[in-house]
């Protein structure tokens, strides 16, 4: 069929032509918003899920609802920077956070003070004032200044919050891949959100992230799980799973067999992003509608080969021989989650030895700990790739 009218949407984080099985997780954010601009407190968010399942979908259509309401958005991807790096970073999405609520020539007190501590919070970094160029602002003393992370954060978020209600509007922080924060940052930004919240100020976060987000987040600050919420996101249901298939294409008066979408479900395990690429591929497979489980096994070839060589084959090229061996041997054992000592037998080594490996392979993110002593792939059908990438096994 004609490529031009293809409907899916195979890219990292692309709103596909329709999102389904979220529905609770929008909800629950149009209820955050509409208490906050009631003046109500509500839990702040944490998505979490495996790579693939739509949590950067979700923070876009996130995006999409805060605008409609007048929302000014804060949105930053994080990677591991140091404590300078991510002040940077976050002076510059605050400096466009404050020009956005109004502009500086309608600037109110509280806007000019949200912006006097702005040069406050970033001038360690910032000497020559770059960040805040045309802020023509004094700092301001003992406030954003205390050279510690999570203080200088409150005294910011705090002053953007009030400059923001006093605008009649709120401002939405929304982060994704937040399991790269250090332990610091996390801390400070869960302390932050914990004063807006205490001051019944509109600012609310919502992070997405591997897995682990929970514990990263209660080790953090031992309140973050009565701050915020952690919605678990997974595969679609068949029917769900389904409609992601069969709904962009009904749009282009094309449809799927029955046996098309049972196939189909069979070799995604209804994971979205999954589901576009099989999607896409069985689009070019197909020649007239409606796509046939035989459309669906001939796409199968180009479906899983663009997978290896994109999808998976980026996060195990990170990896070290040692770890690459690691992933195998798990694979080796099934997709569930393994223990440690089990992976370490299968290896002919002892845990100990492995255990700098396996933290390794958890700090870039291959793996997460559902449990203590075991761990399991961030990616789903990972223990394929693994499979088909080293089809020799895990010796040395």
């Amino acid at each position: 069929m004609d490529q031009l009218t293809n409907p899916y949407t195979p890219n990292a984080g692309a709103e596909p032509p329709v999102i389904v099985g979220r529905e609770d997780q929008i909800a629950s954010f149009s209820l955050l918003l509409g208490r906050l601009q009631r003046g109500r407190t509500e839990q702040s968010m944490m998505i979490t899920g495996l790579r693939g399942v739509g949590k950067t979908v979700l923070l876009g259509k996130f995006r999409e609802i805060s605008l409609a309401e007048n929302w000014v958005v804060l949105e930053l991807e994080v990677s591991k920077h140091d404590e300078a790096e991510f002040r940077r970073v976050l002076g510059y999405r605050v400096r466009t956070a404050l020009l956005e609520l109004s502009p500086r020539s309608r600037w109110s007190e509280r806007a000019k003070r949200a912006a006097a501590i702005l040069r406050s919070f970033s001038v360690s970094v910032d000497p020559a004032g770059s960040l805040t160029a045309g802020i023509d602002l004094e700092i301001a003393e003992g406030y954003g200044d205390h050279a510690d992370l999570g203080l200088d954060l409150v005294d910011l978020l705090v002053a953007v919050g009030e400059a923001a209600a006093e605008a009649g509007r709120g401002l939405v922080m929304l982060i994704d891949e937040i399991q790269f924060l250090s332990s610091a940052q996390f801390e400070a930004v869960i302390g932050a959100i914990h004063k807006v919240v205490q001051r019944r100020l509109p600012v609310t976060l919502v992070g997405a992230g591997l897995p682990q987000i929970p514990e990263l987040a209660g080790d953090a600050k031992s309140y973050a799980e009565r701050l915020f919420k952690f919605p678990e996101i997974g595969s679609l249901d068949r029917g769900d799973a389904d409609a992601a298939l069969a709904s962009p294409a009904s749009e282009e008066q094309v449809s799927f067999s029955p046996e098309a979408l049972r196939a189909a479900f069979e070799l995604t395990g209804g994971y979205p992003y999954f589901i576009q690429e099989l999607g896409y591929a069985a689009w070019s497979a197909a020649a007239i509608s409606p796509i046939e489980a035989v459309d669906i096994a001939s796409a199968s070839e180009v479906y899983e080969s663009k997978l290896d060589s994109s999808f998976f084959r980026v996060r195990l090229d990170r990896a070290t021989a040692l770890q690459r061996r690691y992933l195998r041997a798990m694979a080796e054992l099934g997709p569930e989650p393994q223990k440690a000592s089990d992976v370490a037998e299968l290896m002919g080594r002892r845990s100990t030895q492995l255990g700098p490996t396996r933290a390794e392979l958890i700090n870039m993110g291959l793996l997460y700990t559902p449990q203590h002593g075991y761990a399991a792939f961030t990616v789903p059908h990972f223990d394929r790739f693994m499979h088909r990438a080293m089809p020799e096994g895990f010796a040395d």
